[in-house]
């Protein structure tokens, strides 16, 4: 029974004590002195300075007041209260400052993103049109250039007959093949072969990709002119050496091969100047 007792004894000076820690600790947070300190740390107001100071006979009685603010008080108490207003909450406040500083320095975030963004998505851009590897993927290849280009790789490389070199028959092929017409025409298919590959496989800017594209193909078309008119041209030398060998008492040699008009006029004149 003593134990009972003395346990609820216990409990009761337990509760008691917890309430009167309560009430202690609420007079605390409402204590007028640090509200007013909490006013002048915000944006309310500067001052407030609790506690209030009184006098009997122009002399100060308040312990509290002359220990805090008055003449008892500690030199960075007065000069705190007779300073300026140092609220940092206020609108020119010092976290308010760092609030307003802070938000422009997300706002330049933002735009520094944005153009880091705009410069990466540039690159990889420009990665696109350097890299030969999305030549083919070129709307301008596609629609133009490939198949401008195409006869190129469709010519062979080293063409060995007259069918190869395109020309009418083999006796053409003979003859541009004594006279060296068909080693620099070789020369040349070869340059325009090779420029055409440098074009498709090397990195470089899309400009100058197709810039080299078309000096491509202006050189091919000249090169397909001047083997034609090499083809035609021959032609019509051949036929004037059969009409002479048909005509004339005394025949062209069969190794003779004139380069031009005037080189057959001048053969001829010089074989018949002592004749007629």
């Amino acid at each position: 029974m003593e134990i009972v007792l003395k346990k609820g004894t216990f409990l009761v000076f337990l509760c008691v004590a917890i309430l009167a820690s309560a009430q202690i600790s609420v007079k605390r947070l409402n204590d007028p002195a640090i509200v007013a300190q909490h006013k002048r740390m915000t944006f309310e107001s500067w001052g407030d300075w609790r506690p209030y100071p009184k006098y009997f006979l122009g002399i100060q009685t308040n312990f509290a007041y002359a220990t805090v603010w008055g003449m008892w008080a500690p030199k960075i108490n007065r000069d705190y209260k007779d300073g300026d207003d140092i609220r940092p909450l206020k609108s020119t406040g010092e976290q308010n400052l760092r609030f307003a500083q802070l938000k422009f320095q997300e706002e330049e975030v933002k735009k520094i993103k944005a153009a880091s963004d705009t410069i990466y998505k540039r690159s990889v851009q420009d990665l696109a049109h350097w890299t030969s590897a999305t030549v083919d993927a070129d709307p301008l290849w596609l629609l133009y250039y490939k198949r401008m280009l195409k006869p190129i790789t469709e010519f062979p490389d080293n063409p060995q007959n007259f069918m190869e070199w395109r020309l009418k028959d083999q006796q053409t092929f003979e003859t541009l093949n004594s006279t060296g017409t068909l080693k620099r025409l070789q020369e040349e298919l070869d340059l325009i072969k090779e420029k055409y590959t440098w074009s498709r496989t090397m990195d470089m800017p899309r400009g100058k990709r197709f810039i080299m594209f078309h000096e491509t193909l202006i050189r091919w078309r000249i090169f397909v002119q001047e083997l034609r008119r090499y083809n035609n041209r021959t032609t019509l030398l051949l036929d004037y050496r059969s009409i002479l060998n048909s005509h004339l008492p005394t025949a062209l040699p069969t190794q003779w091969t004139p380069t031009s008009d005037k080189g057959i006029v001048q053969n001829v004149m010089q074989q018949y100047k002592h004749k007629y």
